[in-house]
């Protein structure tokens, strides 16, 4: 219960990728700074003092909007996201940590670790692609961050720290 889901002035997640969360202290803080107004709040569950209490948020909107992000920055868990946890060689669905990731071109032919040359691939076809060049079944693209969003919250969910934050987040 320590975890404050930070909303946008216009009452979407901040960001998907981490999700936009905060600790209840610094929630605390910046609500007495007014730069955020909270909108849920735990039950139960308040902080005193000598001479006062308040509740603990459960989740703020900024006052101000914040732009969006537009792109995904390349990290392992967004190309398996991207590729859904399914090798790109044998088309199975693997758990994470059966996963690898793959140059399509090898690094030692001139291939680069970036979007659009690597894919995700179960340990046994990377093993035996090795550095050969070997076209998957689909090609890797670069995702836009939307898209990168919706696979999570089709295929893996978030975890609700409070029950309040399933509307904003499978909205």
């Amino acid at each position: 219960m320590s975890d404050v889901l930070v909303l946008n002035a216009d009452y979407r997640p901040l960001n998907f990728l981490p999700l936009s969360t905060i600790s209840w202290q610094h929630a605390m803080k910046l609500d007495m700074l007014e730069r955020i107004k909270p909108i849920e709040w735990y039950d139960e569950w308040q902080v005193r003092s000598a001479h006062d209490s308040w509740a603990v948020p459960a989740i703020v909107v900024t006052k101000e909007f914040q732009k969006y992000k537009k792109s995904v920055r390349f990290s392992r868990r967004a190309v398996y996201l991207r590729d859904l946890y399914t090798c790109q060689y044998c088309s199975e669905p693997f758990a994470q940590k059966d996963l690898t990731l793959d140059h399509v071109l090898p690094v030692c032919k001139g291939g680069k670790t970036e979007w659009t040359n690597i894919v995700t691939a179960c340990k046994k076809c990377n093993h035996s692609k090795s550095d050969k060049i070997i076209s998957p079944i689909r090609l890797p693209w670069k995702p836009e961050y939307w898209q990168i969003v919706a696979h999570i919250k089709d295929n893996h969910g978030f975890t609700f720290k409070h029950p309040s934050w399933e509307r904003y987040l499978n909205s």
